[in-house]
């Protein structure tokens, strides 16, 4: 189950190549990474999931792959808009925005919450939740949250988890980082304290 630091890769807004900036998250803490992407050829996304299930696996981490196909896998992450009902896999997360969309989660392990603060990677994309809207949604859940959207300080991180929600996925503040390794593990720093050590 996702908990703790998630990742979303962006290569666009990498500093590095990509392979090279999920490896130091991991070194970091980061143990699960949600490989986006979706602007690849099929083959093309299939070669770089398969660059990085090994840099997760020696941690006993995850990739899940954003989209309903696993590329080889065995977890994904779907979108608000669907597939319903969702693939019976392994691990199965849902993005969700409000109260209609959760209460269209069925069999997903976990959803995220979207998007808690204003955020550079999609820009107008809310209005953000804050910690009060992010805590209501987290209440009416059926499944645990994880906390999404402009989260790029400790202190964010840490009112997330206050929130309820059982940890934070991250995208700009580590990929677009000059060190993704420090980064994450300065992330994870403010969840320690709050949810153990499971980053």
């Amino acid at each position: 189950m996702p908990s703790g630091l998630v990742l979303l890769t962006d290569r666009w807004q990498a500093r590095r190549p990509l392979v090279d900036v999920v490896a130091a998250a991991v070194a970091g803490g980061v143990r699960r990474v949600v490989l986006r992407e979706k602007d690849l050829p099929r083959a093309e996304r299939a070669a770089l999931a398969a660059d990085l299930r090994p840099i997760l696996a020696g941690v006993g981490g995850t990739l899940i792959v954003a989209g309903p196909d696993p590329l080889g896998g065995d977890a994904v992450h779907l979108p608000s808009a669907g597939p319903y009902p969702p693939p019976r896999l392994g691990l199965v997360g849902r993005s969700c925005h409000d109260a209609t969309e959760l209460a269209r989660v069925s069999t997903e392990n976990y959803v995220t919450l979207s998007p808690v603060y204003p955020t550079r990677t999609k820009p107008g994309y809310g209005p953000p939740l804050g910690a009060d809207g992010l805590a209501a949604l987290v209440a009416i859940s059926p499944v645990p949250a994880l906390a999404l959207g402009g989260i790029e300080t400790p202190d964010q991180v840490a009112a997330c988890v206050a929130a309820g929600a059982v940890g934070v996925a991250v995208l700009g503040a580590v990929m677009r980082a000059d060190d993704p390794r420090e980064a994450a593990a300065t992330l994870g720093t403010a969840l320690t304290p709050i949810i153990g050590d499971d980053t």
